[in-house]
C-alpha cells in the first residue's frame, strides 16, 4: 500500500493537459504569471470543483479540485474574516453592499471570493440566512385576500424596498443598468429596466444572474398579474432576453432562463434572468420558482375576462419556520396556536 508521504508527493507533479468541464472561463493572471491563463469550469458546483486531465511521470491522470466548505468554527471563522485581502467594492445600495475580495494576500493573486454585505441588518435578515426547517402550504385565493395580501401590505409599509426605489428612480446603480424600456404601449406604468443580481459576480456567464425590475408599484407579486398582462410580459420576456445575449454574447438565448419568485423575498414585482447551468439551489426549486413562460401560458388559457388573474387560483409553495409569514399567519390559523 502506498504510504501517506508517497500519495501526496504526487500532487506537485501534476502536469495539466486540458479542462475536461464543458463552459470553461479563461482568465489571464496578472503579473507575475501574465505568460499563464489558468481555466477554470465554472458550470461544475458554481464553479467550485474542476476536473483536470494531465499527467504524472507521463502517465496519464485525472486531478479534480473541490473548494472545501468553510470551518463552522468561529475562531477559524474570525481568523478567515480577519485574512480576506484585497477588498473591491463593485456597488452599494441602502443596507446592501457587495465586493470581490482575496483569501491570500498579494496582488499576484486574482479575487477568489463573492461577498455581500448587509449593513445595518435586521432581524428578518438574521431569520433569512439562519438554519430553518421548510414547511409545504396551499394558499387559496380566499388565503391569500384575506391573510396574505394584508401581509404583504404590511411589509411594504415597513420601508424595505427603498433600495428598489434608488433604482427606479435613479438614484443608484445606474451604472450597472443595461437596459430601460418604456414598456409595450403607451402607459407609462409599463416601463421596466434590467441589471445585474448583486449575488452574481458578473464575470463567471455560467452563473450569469440578472435582475429585471418593473417601474409600476401596483403589481406587488405574481398575484397581481391578470390575463390583461399578458402582452406586457410576453414584451418584458424579448427585451429581458434580448438585451442579455447583446450584452454578453457569448450566451445564447436558449442558454437562459427566466422566473419569478413566490413568495418573493421582497414585494415588488420582479423576474430572474439567469444563465441555465446556474447551480439550482432551493430558490430555483419547485414551490419556490415559477417559470415565467409557463405563467405567461395559464394567464392565456385561464377561463374568464381580462380582469382574470393569477390571484384567483390556489398555490402550493415552501417557506421556512422563521419566516413571519409562517410563524404569525400559515402556523397559528393551520395549527391552531
Amino acid at each position: 500500500m502506498e504510504d501517506k508521504t508517497a500519495a501526496e508527493a504526487l500532487v506537485p507533479h501534476f502536469r495539466l493537459h486540458r479542462v475536461l468541464n464543458q463552459g470553461l472561463k479563461l482568465s489571464i493572471l496578472r503579473p507575475p504569471f501574465e505568460n499563464r491563463c489558468l481555466l477554470t469550469s465554472s458550470s461544475d458546483q458554481a464553479g467550485r470543483r474542476v476536473t483536470l486531465l494531465g499527467s504524472i511521470n507521463d502517465k496519464p491522470a485525472l486531478l479534480t479540485a473541490e473548494r472545501a466548505a468553510f470551518p463552522s468554527d468561529a475562531q477559524k471563522l474570525e481568523s478567515f474574516q480577519k485574512g480576506i485581502q484585497n477588498v473591491n467594492n463593485l456597488g452599494a445600495n441602502d443596507i446592501y453592499r457587495w465586493y470581490l475580495a482575496s483569501s491570500t494576500s498579494g496582488e499576484a493573486f486574482p479575487p477568489d471570493l463573492k461577498l455581500n454585505l448587509i449593513y445595518p441588518c435586521t432581524d428578518q435578515h438574521i431569520k433569512k440566512y439562519s438554519p430553518q426547517g421548510v414547511r409545504m402550504v396551499t394558499e387559496t385565493p380566499d388565503f391569500y385576500k384575506n391573510h396574505v395580501r394584508p401581509y404583504m401590505q404590511k411589509k411594504r409599509d415597513e420601508g424595505r424596498l427603498n433600495w428598489v426605489f434608488n433604482i427606479i428612480e435613479g438614484r443608484t446603480e445606474q451604472e450597472d443598468v443595461i437596459l430601460r424600456d418604456s414598456g409595450e404601449g403607451a402607459n407609462p406604468d409599463d416601463g421596466f429596466l434590467m441589471l445585474p443580481d448583486l449575488n452574481w459576480d458578473r464575470k463567471t456567464l455560467s452563473s450569469l444572474h440578472m435582475l429585471g425590475l418593473v417601474e409600476r408599484r401596483d403589481i406587488w407579486s405574481l398575484r397581481d398579474l391578470k390575463k390583461s398582462h399578458v402582452g406586457w410580459l410576453k414584451h418584458m420576456r424579448e427585451k429581458l432576453l434580448e438585451a442579455t445575449v447583446k450584452v454578453y454574447p457569448s450566451v445564447e438565448r436558449d442558454q437562459l432562463k427566466l422566473y419569478i419568485h413566490y413568495q418573493p423575498t421582497y414585494y415588488h414585482f420582479h423576474i430572474h434572468i439567469v444563465h441555465v447551468l446556474l447551480e439550482p439551489t432551493g430558490t430555483q426549486a419547485t414551490g419556490k420558482a415559477i417559470g415565467l413562460e409557463n405563467l405567461i401560458s395559464q394567464l392565456e388559457t385561464m377561463a374568464g375576462d381580462e380582469n382574470r388573474g393569477m390571484a384567483d387560483v390556489s398555490l402550493t409553495y415552501f417557506i421556512g419556520e422563521a419566516n413571519e409569514l409562517w410563524t404569525e399567519i400559515f402556523k397559528p390559523l393551520l395549527k391552531g396556536v
